[in-house]
């Protein structure tokens, strides 16, 4: 059930950006239907590495039974689910926050979110 979750989310987050994006291209008239299918593919990608994130977890789980490593190999799928849910989640949040300072130049609140977000996406991507 927790990897319905995640993907869900993912999949949730990634209409979100797309929609987010489409709506600032409109508002600022650059509407180009080549960075839609690029944007959209890179979403699909996104939903596809949270898929094998994911699967990799169940795997290593179920490998680390064979070899009487259960709880160890519950933990390194684990963290690995997680290490690119939270990457992927962090990104998207940051694409979507973007979308919305660029169409409402008065959410100074989101600029700053936007910062932060951004700092914390770069340590995370130090760490990995």
């Amino acid at each position: 059930m927790q990897y319905m979750i995640m993907i869900l989310i993912v999949l949730g987050l990634a209409i979100a950006d797309f929609a987010t994006g489409y709506i600032k291209a409109y508002c600022t008239n650059t509407v180009n239907s080549q960075k839609m299918r690029h944007g959209g593919m890179n979403k699909l990608g996104e939903l596809i590495v949270m898929l094998t994130a994911c699967g990799l977890d169940i795997g290593i789980h179920a490998l680390g039974q064979y070899y009487q490593a259960a709880e160890l190999a519950e933990i390194a799928g684990v963290v690995t689910a997680f290490a690119v849910f939270a990457y992927i989640v962090l990104m998207e949040l940051v694409s979507i926050l973007e979308n919305y300072a660029a169409v409402n130049p008065d959410a100074q609140w989101a600029a700053r979110m936007i910062k932060r977000l951004k700092s914390a996406n770069e340590d995370e991507e130090e760490n990995i």
